[in-house]
């Protein structure tokens, strides 16, 4: 019986928030890889593109709330999501039409354009706070719990409760579907197949008639509609916070590197590792360890290797180790 409330211990505080963190983080590693990938510069601004997608969903979400519009159990932001998509592909497009393209005809160094998504990073971030507010702002509605943590001890008779967020199961069930449909239209459509053609070879993908435009265009508005799904999972399992949302950018670069930069598949399997890996080595592991030790080794402590204050330095750990020993990642991506 000790071991099985110590199984469900671990489900419930590492891995269940791990792996809808890991989808989070996965979604957002996407967008970066894709811009990498294909435009070939590392998106500074990518985080605060989510922020903006999230915050253009919490007002939508808020005047269908005041319209007494809603999904029941759901949350109301799924309707508003397609608002957000909408407002964060139509700023990326404006974006690059303003300032990007000038630098990509010059055929600028990756490094000005790294230069310049920091830019737009600030400015974004500023826009953001300026329109929303610094402060924190919770949008979730609906039904809180799939399985709460009393109805679990219930059924089971165990000690320890397992609790599901409505918003984590969300989370996997919405990035299942996003990444399925992402790798379809990468392998089975024309648009797709003249994107990785691109990506691989520019200039022989220019020769074979491909519109190098067109493939930027359809780049931006994926990853549009990427960063602002992530940012609104993100949002509802949590909160909205405009400098949370820059401070994530960290975890997303380092998913992306750890399983590859450019490698849509590197991406999605280092979210996970650097979600798992943030939720291990900052999780208090006394609750787990009392129900497997003897009472006479039981510990003290909260046996925590760090403090979720710095679970950011977990990332930073991480991405030094991987582009100190093998910086193509785990799936072989571009170098960086």
């Amino acid at each position: 019986m000790d071991l099985l409330n110590a199984i469900v211990a671990l489900a419930n505080f590492v891995v269940v928030p791990a792996i809808a963190y890991g989808s989070q983080l996965a979604l957002g590693a996407l967008g970066i890889t894709l811009i990498y990938g294909i435009l070939r510069f590392s998106n500074f601004a990518h985080g605060d593109t989510m922020a903006f997608g999230t915050m253009v969903t919490i007002l939508v979400t808020w005047w269908f709330q005041g319209l007494g519009v809603g999904l029941g159990p759901l949350p109301t932001a799924l309707l508003a999501l397609p608002f957000g998509i909408a407002a964060t592909i139509a700023l990326l497009l404006g974006t690059d039409r303003v300032v990007y393209r000038f630098y990509r005809q010059q055929k600028a160094a990756p490094v000005i354009f790294v230069m310049v998504s920091l830019g737009v990073m600030f400015i974004l971030n500023g826009l953001v706070r300026f329109i929303i507010g610094p402060n924190e702002q919770r949008f979730a509605d609906g039904a809180r719990f799939l399985i709460s943590a009393r109805d679990f001890k219930t059924m089971t008779g165990l000690r320890e409760g397992l609790a599901i967020k409505t918003s984590s199961g969300i989370t996997v069930i919405t990035a299942v579907i996003v990444v399925a449909a992402l790798f379809w239209f990468l392998n089975r459509t024309r648009t797709g197949k003249s994107m990785r053609a691109f990506s691989d070879n520019e200039d022989l993908a220019l020769l074979s008639g491909i519109n190098p435009e067109r493939v930027v265009l359809y780049t931006w508005m994926i990853v549009g509609a990427l960063a602002t799904i992530a940012g609104v999972l993100y949002g509802l399992d949590k909160s909205f916070k405009p400098f949370t949302y820059f401070q994530l950018l960290l975890p997303m670069f380092a998913a992306a590197i750890v399983g590859g930069l450019g490698n849509p598949l590197g991406a999605i399997a280092g979210g996970f590792v650097i979600a798992f890996s943030e939720v291990t080595v900052t999780y208090a592991w006394k609750k787990v360890l009392v129900y497997l030790l003897p009472d006479s080794l039981e510990p003290s402590g909260l046996v925590q290797l760090m403090s979720t204050d710095y679970k950011f330095a977990v990332s930073f750990a991480i991405l030094i180790i991987v582009l100190l020993f093998k910086p193509t990642g785990l799936f072989k991506g571009k170098s960086v």
